[in-house]
Order: C-alpha cells, then sequence, then structure tokens
C-alpha cells in the first residue's frame, strides 16, 4: 500500500511511543514481581478493563467475524458466543470476586489455595503450568504470522512478512520485558484509543457510502435477520452463489442445533473460569473483588461496541463494493483482503496512517499480554516453587525479564516454522482447550473434588480431544465437546471419590476466603462450628438470574452498532431499549449487591 510522509510519520512516531512508555515505567515494574506482573495491584478498575478489551481486539479474530457476518447476515452476533464471549458474564456476576479474593498471582499458584501441597495438588499445578505456557506460546506464533502478513499488506517497505513480524515483535518485546503490566496496560490504553477512533471513522464512511437499499440488492432475503431457525434460511443463489458451499462446508445449515451447542459449550466452559492468560492476569490485578467484577462488566462495553463498528462497517463496504472482486474468487473468497480494500480505497490521508497505525497496535496488544503472562508461571510458579523459595525481588524480577526474553523468543521461532505445522497447532490448542472446561468446573463447586480429580480429568480430556476428531470424522468440532466433556468429567469425579480428599484445613480456608457457592453443605457445616458468624453464600439464584439478563444485555450492544451501520434504525432502537432495560436489572440485582471483598 502506498502511503505518504505524513502516515508512515503517524505510524513510526507510535511505535516509538510504545517503546518509550515501556522505558518509563520500567522504575515502577521493577520494585517487586507483584508489581511487574499485576502492577502492585495499584491500577484503577476501568483502566484494566480498557486494557483487556483491547488485549482482545485482535484484528484476526475481527476479519473471522466480518466473515461470518457477510455470510450469515445479522445472525453473525451470535457468533462471538463460539468463544464463548459471554463467559465475560459469569466472571462479571461472580468468578471474577471469587478469583480476586483468593489473593494469588497466578492461575497455578491458585491451585495450592485449592487443593494444598499434596502430590495430586502438585501435579494439578504443573498440568496448569504447562497448559499456560504452551498456550502462550501457540498465540505468539499464530501472532507472529499474523502481524507479519498484515505488515506485508499495509506497509510500504520491500520485506518479507517474516522481517517485518521480526521488527515487530522486538519493539513489543522491549517495552513489555521493561515496564512489565505497568507498560502493557498503558500501551493497551493507547491502542484501544486508536482502534476506537479507527472504528467510529469507518463507520461513518460506511454509513455515508453505503445505504440500506445497496445492501438489500446485494444479499439474499433474511440476511438482515436475527431470529434463530431451526434450520438456516438464506440462500445466496443468484447473489453469490460460492457462499452456498461455504454455509455447507462449515456444517451450520442446522443453526438452531450450532446455537444450541454453543449455548451448551459456553455454559459449561464459563462456568470454570477464565483460562490462565492475560484475562486471569487483569483480574488479580485489581485493587478488591468489587473491583475485579467491576472491571469484568465494563469489558463487554468496551469491546463490543467499537469492535461490532468497524466489523459491520467492512462488511457492508464488502457487500456493495468488493463484491464483483470476491464473487470472482468462487469457493476461494480471502476475506482477509477486505480490510486493505477498505482502506486503499475509502481512507483520506492522515487517517490512514491512523487507522494503519491502531490496527498494527491490536496485534501488539494481544502480543504484549501474551509476553507479560508467561514469565509469571516460570518465575512464581517454578523457581520460587521448587527452586529457589527465598528468592528476593530484585533476583525474581531479573529473572522475569530473561524469562519475558526467552518465551519471546521461542514464540518468534515457532512463528518461523508455524505454517509448516498449522494442522497440527490446531489440534494441540483445541486439544487444550476442549481438556481444561470439566476439572475447572468442578474446583469452584464441588468441595469433595481433589489435585488427583483435577490432574486425571484435564489429562483424559486433552487425550479424549486428540481421539475425537478420529472418531468423529466430517462433524464440526464444536460437535465433540459434549463427548470430551462427559468423558472428563466422569474421570474427573471418580478419580476424585477413588482418592483421599484433600487436607480439611486447606479446604476450610479456601471456602471461608472465597466463598463460593455449590455442593459446600459438609464443609460448610464444619467451618460454622468454629465461626458461628460465617455467613453462606446464598446468591445462585440471584447469580443465574443475573447470567441470562446479562447475556441479553451483552448481546444487545452487539446488536446496537450493528443495527446503526445497516441503518435499520428501528431495530437498533429496540436493541438500544434492550441494553437500558438489562442494564437497570443488573443495576439493581449485581452492582448494588456487590461486596466490596
Amino acid at each position: 500500500m502506498k502511503l505518504n510522509v505524513l502516515d508512515l510519520s503517524i505510524i513510526i512516531g507510535y511505535f516509538i511511543t510504545t517503546i518509550l512508555l515501556g522505558i518509563y515505567f520500567t522504575r515502577l515494574a521493577s520494585k517487586n514481581i507483584d508489581s511487574y506482573f499485576l502492577g502492585g495491584r495499584s491500577m484503577p478498575w476501568y483502566i484494566l478493563s480498557v486494557s483487556n478489551a483491547s488485549g482482545m481486539f485482535d484484528v484476526s479474530g475481527t476479519m473471522w467475524l466480518v466473515s461470518m457476518l457477510f455470510v450469515y447476515g445479522i445472525k453473525g452476533i451470535y457468533f462471538p458466543w463460539l468463544w464463548p464471549f459471554f463467559n465475560q458474564i459469569f466472571m462479571m456476576v461472580f468468578l471474577s470476586v471469587w478469583l480476586r479474593r483468593s489473593n494469588v498471582l497466578t492461575g497455578a499458584e491458585w491451585i495450592t489455595t485449592r487443593f494444598g501441597n499434596g502430590k495430586g495438588a502438585k501435579q494439578s499445578h504443573i498440568i496448569v503450568v504447562v497448559f499456560a505456557l504452551v498456550s502462550v506460546i501457540g498465540f505468539l506464533g499464530y501472532a507472529f504470522v499474523g502481524i507479519g502478513k498484515f505488515a506485508q499488506i499495509f506497509l510500504p517497505w520491500n520485506l518479507s512478512a517474516n522481517t517485518y513480524a521480526l521488527i515487530l515483535m522486538l519493539g513489543t518485546g522491549i517495552y513489555v520485558i521493561l515496564g512489565g503490566l505497568f507498560s502493557v496496560v498503558a500501551t493497551d490504553v493507547l491502542q484501544f484509543i486508536i482502534m476506537t477512533i479507527t472504528s467510529i471513522v469507518i463507520a461513518v464512511i460506511a454509513i455515508n457510502m453505503v445505504s440500506p437499499e445497496a445492501i438489500n440488492a446485494v444479499v439474499p432475503p433474511n440476511w438482515d435477520s436475527a431470529f434463530i431457525d431451526w434450520k438456516l434460511d438464506l440462500d445466496w443463489s443468484g447473489y453469490m452463489d460460492s457462499v452456498n458451499n461455504r454455509i455447507k462446508s462449515d456444517g451450520l445449515s442446522m443453526f438452531g442445533a450450532f446455537v444450541m451447542m454453543m449455548l451448551f459449550k459456553g455454559f459449561f466452559i464459563s462456568l470454570a473460569g477464565p483460562i490462565p492468560s492475560h484475562d486471569m492476569q487483569r483480574i488479580l490485578s485489581n485493587k478488591t473483588p468489587k473491583h475485579a467484577a467491576m472491571m469484568s462488566g465494563l469489558n463487554s462495553v468496551a469491546m463490543l461496541i467499537p469492535r461490532f463498528l468497524l466489523v459491520t462497517s467492512l462488511t457492508v463496504l464488502a457487500l456493495v463494493y468488493f463484491n464483483t472482486e470476491l464473487a470472482a474468487m468462487e469457493d476461494n473468497i480471502d476475506f482477509e483482503l477486505i480490510l486493505p480494500y477498505a482502506i486503499g480505497n475509502f481512507i483520506p490521508t492522515g487517517l490512514k496512517g491512523l487507522i494503519i497505525a491502531g490496527l498494527l497496535a491490536a496485534f501488539m496488544s494481544t502480543i504484549s499480554s501474551y509476553i507479560n503472562v508467561a514469565p509469571a508461571y516460570i518465575v512464581n510458579d517454578i523457581y520460587k516453587k521448587y527452586i529457589n523459595p527465598r528468592a528476593g525481588s530484585a533476583r525474581l524480577v531479573k529473572l522475569s525479564y530473561l524469562a519475558s526474553t526467552l518465551f519471546l523468543a521461542i514464540g518468534i521461532g515457532f512463528g518461523y516454522i508455524i505454517e509448516s505445522i498449522d494442522s497440527i497447532t490446531q489440534w494441540i490448542v483445541t486439544a487444550l482447550w476442549a481438556g481444561y472446561a470439566a476439572p475447572n468446573m468442578l474446583k469452584w463447586y464441588w468441595w469433595r473434588f481433589n489435585g488427583y480429580g483435577f490432574f486425571w480429568g484435564m489429562l483424559s480430556g486433552l487425550a479424549a480431544a486428540m481421539i475425537t476428531p478420529f472418531l468423529l470424522p466430517g462433524f464440526a468440532p464444536i460437535y465433540h465437546f459434549p463427548f470430551i466433556f462427559a468423558l472428563s468429567l466422569a474421570v474427573s469425579i471418580f478419580a476424585s471419590l477413588l482418592t483421599p480428599p484433600e487436607d480439611e484445613t486447606v479446604t476450610f480456608s479456601f471456602y471461608k476466603t472465597v466463598r463460593p457457592w455449590g455442593i459446600w453443605e459438609p464443609i460448610h457445616q464444619k467451618v460454622i462450628v468454629q465461626d458461628h458468624e460465617f455467613q453462606k453464600n446464598t446468591a445462585f439464584k440471584r447469580d443465574m438470574f443475573n447470567v441470562v439478563i446479562g447475556i441479553i444485555w451483552q448481546l444487545s450492544l452487539i446488536a446496537m452498532p450493528v443495527y446503526l451501520v445497516i441503518q435499520n434504525f428501528t431495530k437498533a432502537s429496540i436493541a438500544f431499549g434492550i441494553t437500558i432495560i438489562t442494564s437497570f436489572l443488573l443495576k439493581k440485582n449485581w452492582y448494588n449487591k456487590l461486596e466490596e471483598n
């Protein structure tokens, strides 16, 4: 893409600014590992929320959402449930509070508060550390490939994709390694501001250039309907025939069944809580449990409104102005070309540089979050726990620098070879996530669950996820979930019942500190004998009510910008009305009931 001096100056200026921020925050981050990895738990909850939302605003995911909205119409608003994004609602309502009460540094350290230091707990601790580190390496590798391809399209110098990726990831690594979470959050906020401006600018352009009539002329009937039918009611014949083949290859003709499976899978994954990544790190970085819940609540607003302004704007511009080129690709439609097409053809000088800087920022935000997460597991959960428990703060911070550098190097190296092992990597990452749900759900809600149950539950889940694709060929991965989950759940329960329960001192401490609801009655009865003033958590029904209202609220936050951009103002107003009503209900039944600790 051809860029003039002003655009290039903006891009280079942004890149230099992020490095300077890392240098500026070095002193604050180097106090101790709490400061380095959690910002000393001193940052405001709303800043952490914006940082978290920025880390989730990745360009690859955005372009995937563009393809879903293009192909499936307004029903594309349900596709974030695949991740599932409504896990933010579960965290907002109760899980962020429970997690922050544990007062730990990492997800692996949390295992000690739940299961103690026995053999089963140590096995569980190790498998969580492995899960976290392998996930980080995988994400860094994919980010390397993604940012390289992106830079090669948008930046004017004649460099290879890998060279661009190396330069950008090294630059990102400098400010992360020097400034720890302080610099990650500061640059995340800057990146979020740029991405929000980018989204608004492209939305204004799309609204002015694409009329509702122009959209209706190029899409099939029911494209603008959010109604969930059991069988998908979209036929692209005569509009773009190859899209029908895409729907068939996705295996989503039975759309109602697909949505039900997303909800089923999403419910249990959400109950399990956050995986050990930057999302968990932000929750643990809050000053209080109440702030952690508020942070998770704001995530939905900060993340969804600007992102779906951008997603919908790119979709309608592609439908109307890039339709012929996409149709000519037939079954090989490349939706990633939509973004450079839109920027190259519709964005004026000056804004073009800002928008490219913003998109680079989205990549860098995701990368920086993972670079900062991995060293916490090396330093806190391996070195400090097993090698040198008496290590001082200065040594731990220096080791954090080294560990960050090591994982940056491994991620870059993985990025160089990832194209040749793409299918294997996808397989491993899918296995890791699928094996996570059942044992991580039980750890919160069942008193008898122990470290052995956690370890064997995760291990069996991972093994099942690796075997299931061969047992169920032709089925989309989401339909593998019930089988993997059922096996992992059964193994978790049996392994726990066939081995001794955890030390009651550990279980008592966890129950009194975290105060979860669930199957805890035997422990509760023993706790109140020792502490007559201890109050049982009876908020299960209220929390589940708030989860349902929260998911509706979150969906309305997606629908509003979507209908606004396609200029269906009646439905946009309905979505806005739903947002107001659900916000009122959440204010009354969630926010007003939040405890400070």
